[in-house]
This record gives structure tokens, sequence and C-alpha cells, in this order.
């Protein structure tokens, strides 16, 4: 009962937008019958959130935050956790399959050329001998291999993400200096 009333009250004063969020994961899963459950994480290192005691679930498009009372991990990148408030198989069943959230201004700073993907949307492309190629739109991480998706008016290049092709990117100036491979710029 907690729990729908945690949900109903939050969503009207909490409901906040994906775009100020960044995906943690999702709840794959229960795990026994005492309301805890499995959740993957899909992040590089999954050490870096076993202090972890606050996410925001994604409950039918809101995002709503929940605290964390247990955290385990578990296997490879996987945690057991309990939720406040939910403590029964039921409560725990209906937060299957769901995604998790953390706000973005809970990363941290990266320097030199790391970037994150949300970062470097509206940035310049620069390249060593063709100049300005245009301005990242989106990045694809759908693929094998991540692409920077580049807009020049109605033209829509793709730049693999690779660090030995990108040689700096400036902040300040909003622009990512990189080296097309030979011909690829040329098949726009």
């Amino acid at each position: 009962m907690g729990f729908f009333l945690c949900v109903s009250l939050t969503s009207k004063i909490n409901a906040m937008s994906h775009k100020d969020f960044y995906y943690l994961g999702k709840i794959t899963k229960l795990f026994g019958y005492k309301g805890e459950l499995i959740i993957y994480f899909d992040v590089d290192d999954i050490m870096e959130y076993r202090n972890i005691n606050a996410v925001f679930i994604d409950v039918n498009g809101d995002l709503i935050p929940f605290l964390i009372e247990k955290f385990k991990l578990h296997q490879g990148s996987t945690a057991v956790v309990r939720i406040q408030d939910v403590d029964d198989i039921e409560a725990a069943r209906r937060l299957v399959n769901t995604d998790l959230y953390l706000p973005l201004s809970t990363l941290p700073n990266l320097k030199g050329n790391k970037f994150y993907y949300h970062e470097i949307i509206g940035y310049t492309v620069v390249d060593k001998e063709a100049g300005e190629v245009g301005i990242v739109e989106d990045v694809n991480d759908q693929t094998a291999q991540a692409l920077l998706v580049i807009k020049d008016g109605e033209r829509e290049v793709l730049f693999p993400v690779v660090d030995e092709l990108i040689d700096r990117l400036d902040r300040a100036e909003k622009k990512i200096f990189v080296r097309f491979p030979d011909g690829l710029l040329d098949l726009y």
C-alpha cells in the first residue's frame, strides 16, 4: 500500500524531465520472496555505484525517486537491492522491467578528450584537413561502434567515436577536433 501512495504523491510533485537524467540500468527480476530486486547496471564500472542510496525509476513515463535500503553486488554488472517501501513480492513485481536513472548532475566532470555523449550535442566538428564539418546532433551508440551524427544543413555525416581519431576537445569553444579516416568524408 505504501508503494502506491509513494508513487502517486511523488509523481504529481516530482515528475521530472528525462533530459536532465542519464540511463543507469534496469530492474530485471525478483530476488527471493521478500521484495528484493535484481538490477542490471549499464555502466562501465559498477563499483562506482556500490554506495548508491537512491535512484529514479521510470513509472509510466514519470521519473520517481526511490531510496535504496540495501545494495549488494551480485554477478557481473548486477546487484541485489531492497527499495524503501517495496517490502513484498507484489510491490516488487510491479517494478520489474522498469528503467533506472540518475541526475546528470551526479556525473563526475571529465577532463581532456574524454566526454559524455550528451555533453557534446551541439559541438562543432572540425576535421584536420577539411575544416568545419558540421554540428553534432546526436550520438548513435546502438551500433557496434558509437557514431557521431553530424549535421551540416541537409547533409548528415557519421563519424566513428574512436580515441585515435579525436585530436582534442575544446569545451570553452564547444568544438571537437578530429581526423576523418581517408575517404570517409568524401562519401558524403
